[in-house]
């Protein structure tokens, strides 16, 4: 079997974690995706895989092994993507992860280079801020879209390049359903009064619930939602067909625009603003993919278009004393 063909094998389960859902990604059967494998661990002369009935992990080995074979597959890709480049023609794949909330971002940045550069294949993934971060080092991502003030806290050298400001709104059911959609409210809520409500939030380990958790610890309080999910989706729906409100950011406030039923309102006291970004590994040789991508996010029309989607700019009267 082709090397580099069973490297990308190897890619696949450290990505799944399931040899079932691994072989399925590669479109192959999973006993000749087991035996692949095994292959490998014959021909490195040590286990790469812990089994027990099912995948348990990569051995100590088996990472060392992953982290050179994505190295070994980076390599490659850049190799074709050399010979492949035509003047203003980039071919190649790019990879994307990007956290659950900036998704509707990701989509329409994903949807416009593209269109832009049609010889591009694009692999967009909902990935955890942790998981991206990992994904840039090890080169399984090669560009991500997230929390760039969490790169503060990390050694390895990622470079950046600030896109907007996020901001947070209240989402309830509106008094009366709005022609126009959803209504953004020009009476904003301070922080302390959304504490009283029956909240629909993330669970604890998605880093937005972090943001959201950390504006209610300033004004001493902590609070308990009443629904918790690691869905985004999951955060509009309950509030449209329940009796619950939820916290989101301005880009998926955006999102839920055409329905008349919902209302969105900006939380101040405090004016929570979180920057986001795209993160990349800054090794000095960029791939012909990831340069386009990148001459994109600098684009004017772009973050113009960017603008426009991030959330609602609503003219808010100020609370009163």
């Amino acid at each position: 079997m082709n090397l580099f063909t069973s490297l990308r094998y190897l890619a696949a389960l450290h990505q799944h974690k399931h040899f079932g859902r691994a072989a399925a990604a590669c479109h192959i059967t999973q006993p000749a995706f087991s035996n692949a494998i095994r292959a490998l661990e014959e021909e490195f002369g040590t286990t790469i895989v812990k089994r027990g009935r099912a995948f348990e992990s990569f051995t100590p080995e088996g990472e060392r092994i992953f982290i050179s074979a994505q190295r070994m597959l980076h390599e490659q890709e850049l190799l074709l993507q050399d010979l492949s480049n035509k003047a203003d023609q980039p071919v190649g794949t790019l990879t994307l992860g990007a956290v659950p909330s900036v998704m509707p971002i990701a989509a329409r940045f994903a949807g416009q280079l593209q269109a832009r550069h049609p010889g591009l294949t694009l692999i967009v993934r909902s990935m955890s801020s942790p998981d991206i971060e990992n994904g840039l080092e090890n080169l399984s991502v090669d560009l991500g879209l997230g929390y760039t003030d969490r790169l503060k806290s990390r050694a390895a050298k990622l470079a950046t390049a600030e896109q907007y400001t996020e901001r947070y709104f209240l989402l309830r059911r509106a008094a009366q359903p709005s022609p126009a959609g959803l209504h953004m409210a020009d009476q904003p809520m301070p922080w302390r009064d959304a504490a009283q409500l029956p909240l629909c939030l993330l669970t604890p380990e998605m880093h937005n619930r972090t943001i959201v958790d950390a504006a209610f610890k300033q004004l001493g309080l902590s609070v308990k939602p009443v629904i918790e999910t690691n869905s985004i989706l999951t955060l509009g729906l309950t509030v449209l067909v329940g009796e619950v409100c939820s916290i989101l950011p301005g880009a998926l406030v955006a999102v839920l625009s055409a329905y008349a039923e919902l209302e969105a309102v900006p939380l101040v006291e405090p004016d929570v603003l979180t920057p986001i970004g795209f993160m990349w590994a800054d090794s000095g040789r960029p791939s012909n993919a990831l340069r386009a991508a990148l001459g994109l996010a600098d684009d004017a029309a772009w973050l113009a278009h960017l603008a426009a989607h991030v959330g609602v700019q609503a003219r808010l009267r100020p609370i009163p004393p």
